[in-house]
């Protein structure tokens, strides 16, 4: 675990002292979807003599999430030139220092599941709540992509700008890449359940961290009060936002 903290922490003091000096916001997110994959194949390989289809399946499934987010992230920092919630920050190094550091802690609390199973020396099966765990991270990395190049498109036309996505995905959530993401880390946490025991229960964090972050913290609650502001006089958005759950579908 130690070792996992160590190689999240040198990664983002490394993209931190690039996103200084240049006072960049391209590799922000970049550096969080990689961070991730970095640190997982080091971990797999670090005590690969005890892999198991059980631990591929596990590594693979990050692998893929973390590309995935990284390489889209990347191309739309690209595309829009900067991150406007860096506006202020980017130039004062101890605040600029702090997200950074917020964000290495982040990964290792939601890694942790996976961390926990990459060390271990057990012998490791599939069995029916891995496949249950599997299949919602996997439907949680499907529904985030879709959902992720929805507004992408929509976002890239002339037409819409200055409004809001409601087509596809988001015309039954707000926030479905959210959800998808959510979903992500709670079908890892299942699908590592059964051979977590012990003190080994304190990777429970990790849903239950990435669940409050982008409920309660930094996700949500701040583009809900960006778009109140935007569109607080459109009587299409307040009826949007009525008849639109939040994550799931409003029955």
């Amino acid at each position: 675990m130690i070792y996992a903290f160590l190689i999240i922490l040198v990664l983002q003091i490394i993209f931190f002292i690039y996103a200084a000096v240049k006072k960049t916001d391209k590799v922000t997110d970049l550096s969080y979807g990689l961070t991730f994959v970095i640190t997982s194949l080091s971990i797999y390989f670090l005590n690969i003599e005890y892999s198991s289809i059980f631990k591929i399946l596990l590594l693979a499934t990050v692998v893929i999430w973390g590309l995935r987010l990284a390489i889209y992230l990347f191309v739309r920092i690209i595309k829009t030139g900067k991150d406007k919630r860096f506006d202020g920050v980017r130039e004062n190094f101890k605040k600029f220092g702090s997200f950074w550091l917020l964000q290495a802690i982040s990964i290792f609390v939601i890694l942790l599941p996976t961390t926990n199973i990459l060390i271990s020396k057990d012998e490791m099966s599939l069995n029916w709540i891995s496949y249950i765990g599997l299949g919602i991270s996997v439907l949680g990395i499907v529904i985030e992509s879709i959902a992720d190049s929805q507004k992408f498109i929509f976002k890239s036309k002339k037409e819409n700008k200055g409004k809001w996505v409601s087509t596809g995905l988001w015309k039954y959530s707000r926030h479905p890449n959210y959800l998808g993401e959510i979903m992500m880390w709670v079908g890892i946490f299942l699908y590592c359940l059964v051979y977590i025991n012990g003190i080994g229960f304190i990777t429970i964090l990790s849903p239950i961290y990435i669940t409050v972050l982008l409920v309660a913290v930094s996700g949500i609650p701040t583009l809900e009060k960006e778009y109140d502001k935007r569109y607080r006089g459109s009587k299409q958005y307040q009826d949007y936002k009525k008849n639109t759950g939040i994550l799931f579908p409003r029955i």
